[in-house]
């Protein structure tokens, strides 16, 4: 299974054995992998939890918040520029990339918390906790 974020396709993080192998080495292979995911969780959680500690609902919302207004300053902006001249020029298309790729970054931290959340590297304090 693969999901599509921004304009890049990741793989599933789930175990798909392969046919070919008997089920006793499936089992051990799966042993294998479940102590690589520990590993990097218990690294992920020491990592995260010396500089972030926690995320809030607040700073998750600024984050978003951040991230709209970069697309609509992208959007913005190609629709001046489609207006102003069919053919842009190299400049106004290196701004569009800048403004794009700002929206596209702030999207991937916006997921990123998400997943850190999901997975428990860092613990989600939501309104009614604060």
């Amino acid at each position: 299974m693969s999901r599509v974020t921004v304009s890049k396709r990741t793989a599933s993080d789930h175990f798909e054995p392969d046919e070919d192998i008997d089920p006793k080495a499936q089992r051990q292979l799966r042993g294998h992998l479940e102590q690589i995911d520990y590993a990097a969780y218990a690294a992920n959680r020491r990592v995260l939890s010396s500089t972030v500690v926690s995320i809030d609902a607040e700073k998750l919302q600024k984050l978003a918040a951040a991230a709209a207004l970069a697309r609509t300053r992208w959007v913005v902006a190609g629709l001046a520029v489609a207006e102003a001249d069919p053919f842009p020029n190299t400049q106004q298309i290196k701004t569009l990339a800048d403004l794009r790729e700002a929206y596209a970054e702030l999207t991937e931290v916006y997921e990123g918390l998400r997943r850190m959340v999901e997975r428990g590297y860092l613990s989600y304090v939501g309104p009614e906790a604060a």
